[in-house]
Formats: C-alpha cells, structure tokens, sequence
C-alpha cells in the first residue's frame, strides 16, 4: 500500500498563448509543491519516494511508498516502460496472482520486467490492451497512468472502493490523490459542501464533504486526453442473476463452491515479502479467515508473507470496557485458543477514546456519528507494535452474504422463486415481511432517528419499492443546519440521493430482473461500504499507522460467484422446534444470516461462533458525565466554533452534549460527535465558512 499525488496542468487556448501567437506553458508543476504534497501523506507510504515530472514540466506522478512486494530499490515507483520511457504509472494497493500474469506477458509481449513487484504489471498490461488493462487487474488498487505518446492521463479505482481516489480542478490543473489532504500544497482551498453534507452526498455518491473535490468511483477510471478534456467512466459493476430463472444448483455444490473460492482468495491475500497477520473479532467474518489462514498454512504447506510467521498465524483485536456491552474480546481469545495463534489485543477505554478523536478525525477526512472508526484507528497501531505491515480483514462478508438486518425486509418483500425451501411457506414470509419492517422502523425510533416505511415514495418507486434506502438514511444531521442553508440548497432528501446513485440500466434491472434482496445489496455497496466501511473503517484508519489491510471477502472472483447465488442462502429461515426444520405447526424460529457462509466456514471456525448471530462491531455509545469524551466535546463544542462553521444553528446543538451526557440521549450523543468532528476539520484544514449566497447558481 501506497499514497499518491498527482498534477496534471490542463491545456487552454488562450491561456497558454503568448502575445506573439506562438504557444508557451504557462502553467508547469514544481518538485516543491509535489514533495509537499506527498509529506502530508507520508503515513501511507513512509518507506521511500518517486516522482517522475513529463519534460515539458505540466505532469507529474508522486509516490510514497510502503514496501510489500519486492523490498529492493528496483520496486520503487512510478513505474515506467522502454526504454524509450513513455507510459508511466504509479499505483496504491495489492494486485494479485502477478505472477501468473507476468509469466503470461513475459511470453506473450516483448515488455522487459524490471523487478518482481506486483504493482509494475500495470504498465505492462496497459501496453498489450490499452483502456481494457483494467479488467485483468485483481486486487485492490487506486493508480495514475500517463502515456506521453497517446497524450492521455488515466486514473483507476478498484472494483469495490478499497482503496481511495480523489480528485479536484484548482487553477487549471487536474489533481488526483489518495487523500485530500495532498491537495493542501496545491493551491486548494478547502469549502463545506453544505448540499452534499445535507442530503448525504458524501456517504452515498461520489461527492465528499468539501467543495469540488470528488471521489473516483469504485469500478470506474477517470480519462483526461490531450490534456483537456476530462470524463469519468465504468469498467466493472455488480450484477445478479435474473430472479425468474430456476437455480438447478444443490446446496452442497453452492457450499462447496463458496469454499473453495474463498479458500483461493485467501491463498492469494497470503502473498508478500513481510510478515502478514490477520484482524480478529467476535465475529464469523475475520473467524472464518483466521481459520483458512491456519489451515492453509498447517495443512497445505502455504506461504504466510515471508514465512517468518510459519508456526503460529498471529492475530490482532481491540477490546473494550467489559461492562460496556460492546466487548467482543473474550470470544476473539477463544477463537484464538481453538486455532493455536499468536493473539494480541489493545484494550480501549474512554479516555484512550478521547485521546485519538481529533488525529482519527483527520486522517479519516469525514465524520462518522460512532466511535467505532477510533476503535478501528487505535487498533491498526498493534500490528505495528509486533513488527507487522500486513493483515488480513473480514470486511466485505456482510454485503455480499446478507448479514445486516437492514437487508431482511428486502429479501421477504418477494418470494424467491429461483430456489425457496418448500419448508419457508408463502404466508410465513408475509407474516415475517410485515413483521421485520415493524421492527425495523421501530429500532431507528427508539434512537431517534426516523425510517419512512411509506412504499409510494419517489425513491421507493424508483428502486422497485426496496426499504434499505430509508434505513441508509434514517440519521438525518440536516436538521442542525442553519436556516439559510434550506433557502439555499431546498430540501434535503438522503433516500433520493441514493435512488439518483443507481444508474438507469440498473435501474431497469431491479425493476424487472433482480430480487429485492439484491437490489438492497447493490445499494448498499455503493454508498456505505464503499464511502464508510471501507473508509474510516478500513483504509483511512489502517493507513494512518501505514498498515495494509487487505480484504479476502471482496476479491471479485469470490464476489461475482456469490453475488450469483439465490437469496434463499444467503438468509435462511431456522425454525425453533428442531434447529433444522419448519412444519405448519412450527411458526417459530429465526431467520439465519449469512447461511451460507457459515456452511463454508464450518469446518474452520467454532461452533460458538458457527451457532452465533450477527453482533456488528461498535465502539460503546453512552459515555458519562464528566469523563474524557464529556470534556473533550465541551472544549470543540463551543459558540465561537460550531458558529464559525457557518452552516450549523448554534441554538440547535447549545444543549447537545447536556442531552448527550446527562440525559443520555443516543440521537444527541450522534450529533454531539458528528458537529465536534466538524469542529476538528475545519481547524485542521482551514475550511472556510461557509455563508449565504455560496451557492453554485
């Protein structure tokens, strides 16, 4: 894992045109600002720097670097073809089974390897297939490609969003970034984006929370050619299968399938030059890993890393206050015991918390209303500790295999028709549908928050009447905002922006083809996992302690044979009789989520864990008076900061943390953290205020 910062100085007619008619650059980079720019992302690659700058000075390609793969000098970037040089590229990420691709090039293609790093496969395949280079790539990746010859800049984000890409227009320059941050140096002066703020832009499409700097989409590339024009395209989506055709598939062939697919997933994610462990939780996610990894390495003679590590696979946790109702240690440490590993845990109390709210705050770039992304930040510390650059995640497993109760009223508004139990009856399913949106609606009330259950709404009649939007959007921090932000920028409206998220064809597809289930699916991915949990619970975090985490659930090979599979084992109905089966008598019982992955993982994980429901890992959400988080938010939470904000009504958050930590108000102590997170990046990037008429007209 890397970071990167890159300049591309856009062409103007006029402005590149001297008095005398002849053309000049006018607008060039210099190594100053670049090496600038990269130092405020160091943490992403501290190992070693390149920069490559074309002659005429208007592009340049900067990389930290974070040694991996191949640890000599000849692994450093940018990576470049030739001699003659004339594609250059640099990349952030993991690109797997590059060997076999390289062994393929090396016969096929006259390119000349310069060293054994994964990452230099990019140039390669660019030169054999051009734009089409991308679908040959596995892995997770952000990179930035120039050829000099053909005059185009690329910049390329993996299929999922793991790793991040952002990229801004300042004075006639096209920027791109691993983190915005780097734009500081560049002439970028950081501005809310108030509208995108308000109807969650930032966790749901490709805009941030700051002003004209955007993401590049997962599965997409940004093209600049002849250095103007500039357009973002798709290479790769989700899909699913049609929901009227029969699944003929046994389960036992859909349980081995998934098995040996992410066994292989994980086989690759082992590969490095450094020692690799793995994340562990009380979950089945980063269980079912831990125990691939352990029978991979005892029982088929495996690599780990560079098999310092060949004996005992070590694991790494967080654990919580044990009174606190979020600790999930204890079951992490059996998990560790039944495996035979090496087991570390960073204890996280509230003042350790507090310690690192405003540094996590920074580095994640955005706000997030728990504290689970501190947790998660103060966890990527440990592996450091242990001398570790590499580990192993479960993220990813909950998205593809239904494991969020958000997804349950989706998979019961349509019988599966593709391959439903004869032992799930149709007025079972009507019974259970009415009942889980009950429940649902109910849940987000008791926290205040508000999920519209109405199915004839703008957004549910554009997503085939699917609920998981409105659950996306039930925690609505718009109604903080001062009143001229609603003249301003209209009606704030989060479930739309997630329905206006879901291009046309696909949207005809979920008309007509997909399952409600699916759909719920495809929309969640796109907004939350890749614009959060791959966020500020995944790369951001991790990456501020140069860790990289690499994520074996979202290997697309594994994905798109999943994403294949019926709903029906994905949630599964277990009646309470017997544990196995649901007569007519029997119309008690629960539904099972990630069915099908807990067959896979069987053999590999407890049976505490393998019998175990879904607990999602979160930091604890009541703190009390007085305490750590109580005198940090009083200290960011104050007249003169919340007021220089600009788009937050002081009258509405005087009393939040009152609220928060005396009256123990869960809604309060969300938007408590959320304004005082506010608080900390505008100090930290000197975010402007934002006012009346800065509107775009």
């Amino acid at each position: 894992m890397c970071g990167i910062s890159c300049i591309v100085a856009l062409r103007d007619d006029q402005r590149d045109r001297k008095i005398d008619g002849s053309n000049s650059r006018l607008e060039t980079v210099t190594e100053d600002e670049l090496d600038r720019s990269l130092n405020l992302i160091r943490h992403r690659g501290p190992d070693a720097t390149g920069k490559w700058f074309s002659s005429d000075k208007r592009i340049a390609l900067g990389h930290v670097r974070l040694s991996i793969n191949d640890l000599s000098p000849a692994g450093a970037q940018p990576f470049h073809n030739g001699p003659p040089s004339t594609i250059h590229a640099v990349v952030n990420g993991e690109l797997y089974d590059h060997d076999r691709i390289r062994d393929e090039l090396t016969r096929t293609t006259d390119f000349a390897f310069h060293s054994t790093s994964d990452c230099e496969i990019v140039i390669a395949l660019y030169q054999r297939y051009g734009l089409s280079f991308l679908e040959h790539l596995r892995g997770e990746f952000a990179l930035c490609l120039y050829d000099a010859e053909a005059q185009v800049f690329i910049a390329a984000r993996d299929r999922y969003g793991i790793k991040p890409l952002f990229w801004t227009m300042q004075a006639g320059r096209l920027l791109v970034a691993a983190e915005a941050k780097a734009f500081l140096p560049l002439g970028w002066r950081p501005e809310w984006d108030v509208k995108s703020l308000a109807e969650g832009g930032w966790n749901n499409d490709e805009r941030t929370v700051f002003k004209g700097v955007q993401k590049v989409r997962p599965g997409h590339y940004l093209v600049c050619r002849a250095l103007g024009h500039v357009e973002q395209r798709t290479f790769w989506d989700l899909e699913y299968p049609d929901k009227r055709l029969k699944d003929v598939r046994t389960e036992e062939e859909m349980i081995a399938s998934v098995r040996k697919h992410l066994l292989e997933s994980v086989r690759l994610h082992l590969r490095a030059d450094v020692p690799v462990g793995v994340y562990l939780s009380g979950g089945i996610d980063s269980s079912a890993i831990a125990g691939m990894v352990t029978h991979l390495i005892r029982e088929q003679g495996e690599r780990i890393g560079n098999d310092k590590e060949t004996e005992r696979v070590s694991c790494f946790s967080i654990a919580f206050d044990e009174d606190s109702g979020f600790d999930e240690s204890s079951i992490a440490s059996r998990t560790a015991d039944f495996l035979g590993v090496k087991y570390f845990k960073k204890h996280m109390n509230e003042a350790e918390l507090a310690k690192r709210f405003e540094d996590a705050t920074w580095h994640c770039e955005h706000y997030y209303p728990d504290l689970n992304f501190i947790g998660k930040f103060a966890l990527s510390e440990l592996p450091r500790q242990h001398g570790f650059k590499v580990v192993l995640t479960g993220e990813g497993a909950d998205e593809h295999f239904s494991g969020y109760q958000v997804y349950l009223p989706d998979y019961l508004r349509e019988p599966d028709t593709s391959f439903q139990s004869p032992l799930f009856p149709e007025s079972l399913r009507i019974e259970q549908f009415e009942r889980a949106e009950r429940d649902l609606a109910d849940y987000y009330t008791s926290i205040g928050a508000h999920m519209s259950t109405s199915s004839d709404t703008l957004p549910r009649r554009m997503l085939n009447s699917i609920s998981t939007p409105a659950s996306m959007a039930a925690f609505r921090v718009d109604s903080l905002f001062a009143p001229w932000t609603k003249r301003e920028y209209g009606n704030a409206e989060p479930e739309l922006t997630i329905a206006n998220n879901v291009d046309g064809r696909v949207r005809s597809l979920m008309a007509d083809k997909w399952h409600p289930l699916h759909s719920a699916q495809y929309v969640w991915t796109k907004g939350h996992l890749a614009n959060i949990f791959l966020s500020c619970l995944g790369d951001r975090t991790e990456m501020a302690h140069s860790i990289e985490a690499r994520t074996p659930f979202l290997d697309h090979k594994l994905t798109e044979y999943v994403n294949g599979l019926p709903p029906s084992v994905k949630m599964r109905w277990v009646a309470a009789s017997d544990g196995q089966t649901l007569t007519e008598s029997a119309q008690k019982g629960a539904f099972v989520e990630k069915w099908i992955l807990r067959e896979a993982a069987k053999p590999f994980i407890t049976d505490e864990l393998y019998k175990r429901r879904k607990h999602p890992y979160s930091a604890p959400t009541t703190y009390p008076e007085n305490g750590p988080l109580h005198k940090l938010l009083q200290h960011l939470i104050t007249k003169e900061n919340v007021e220089g904000l600009g788009f937050v009504d002081w009258e509405k958050t005087r009393d939040l943390i009152h609220r928060a930590f005396v009256g123990k108000e869960a809604l309060a102590m969300r938007f408590a953290f959320s304004v005082a997170q506010w608080v900390v990046l505008s100090q930290r990037f000197g975010v402007m205020k934002a006012e009346a008429g800065s509107a775009i007209p």
